[in-house]
């Protein structure tokens, strides 16, 4: 049982590579996600997270407010608020605009920029991650920057060998294989949080912070593990060997949240995944995420999403078939 992994199989997040860039020192460029860099790939998403991975040299990567960074071969940074930012071979660079440097290839395969002075070279590969959900409690609670060294990663030798793949593809003027590369983006993201969940430090109360807490960890599992199950405060804080009333304070001080508000916002968000993905009644579905009946089911969706579960599915499929 793996929480992280869970919270994002239920957001639905999916990923992809959309351009190949070499740059040549001295260059600065200036670039934000947008959903026209993704029209070839997905409908506009709600959420965008971009990343870099640099195959070979390494850059300096600037957003208003926070300190410069290097990243280097080998590593990734992902910017999971979407800021626009400047990528550089120094500092004191005026940028261009990425968007204006971009060629789409000639054979209708992955964009491609070639940009700058001449010197020292570097080859970015820049992915995306998206998800349909305007909200994701995990994402809030991760900071502007995430930089993962590959060859750190528990993952490292799946990614290594997917990343070497896409770079030989790419070097040979063919695109590797959306689902390697969609797989490949949402290894990279879920390494970089783990680094990132596993570093010391004061992160912000989220779930990142919850999870590394032995009670309040021990509590999500349980919740997760087995949604359908009629947990109440008292219940969950008899597992995790505490009083109801710390257990409720140290909830909510670390998740932002009370927990029998956590587990109901996860089990309309699991709603939400079995409505899109399942042909499950909405009878079927409410017993199964732990409602005794379809109407108080189907009276906390409306009150959460705005709609009746019925009504949110006949939506989505209108949507997937425009």
């Amino acid at each position: 049982m793996d929480p992280l992994s869970d919270v994002l199989r239920s957001f639905r997040l999916t990923g992809g590579v959309f351009l190949d860039a070499h740059f040549t020192s001295p260059w600065c460029v200036v670039s934000r996600l947008s959903a026209e860099d993704l029209g070839p790939f997905l409908a506009t998403p709600s959420l965008l997270i971009a990343y870099h991975f640099v195959i070979a040299g390494r850059f300096r990567l600037t957003i208003e407010g926070e300190p410069t960074i290097e990243v280097r071969a080998g590593e990734v940074v992902l910017l999971p608020r979407n800021d626009v930012h400047i990528l550089a071979s120094g500092s004191g660079l005026a940028p261009v605009n990425a968007y204006d440097l971009v060629q789409p290839s000639a054979g209708g395969g992955i964009a491609q920029i070639s940009h700058g002075g001449g010197g020292e070279t570097t080859h970015l590969v820049c992915g995306f991650l998206s998800s349909e959900d305007l909200y994701n409690p995990l994402i809030a609670g991760l900071p502007r920057m995430l930089k993962l060294d590959v060859a750190q990663g528990t993952s490292r030798d799946w990614v290594d060998a997917s990343v070497r793949f896409a770079a030989s593809e790419l070097t040979e003027g063919r695109f590797a294989s959306s689902s390697v590369m969609s797989r490949l983006s949402e290894l990279l993201f879920v390494e970089a949080v783990r680094q990132y969940s596993a570093t010391p430090g004061d992160q912000d109360a989220g779930w990142l912070k919850g999870l590394d807490d032995p009670r309040v960890g021990r509590a999500l599992a349980l919740i997760h593990r087995s949604i359908s199950c009629p947990w109440s405060a008292e219940a969950l804080a008899k597992e995790v060997s505490m009083s109801r009333s710390a257990f409720v304070e140290r909830f909510t001080k670390l998740m932002g949240m009370p927990p029998i508000r956590y587990l109901t916002l996860w089990r309309l968000q699991t709603a939400k995944l079995h409505l899109r993905e399942t042909q499950k009644t909405i009878a079927q579905l409410a017993h199964s995420i732990g409602y005794e009946s379809e109407q108080a089911f189907s009276r906390a969706f409306k009150r959460e999403f705005g709609l009746p579960p019925a009504r949110w599915r006949d939506q989505q499929s209108m949507q997937g078939s425009s």
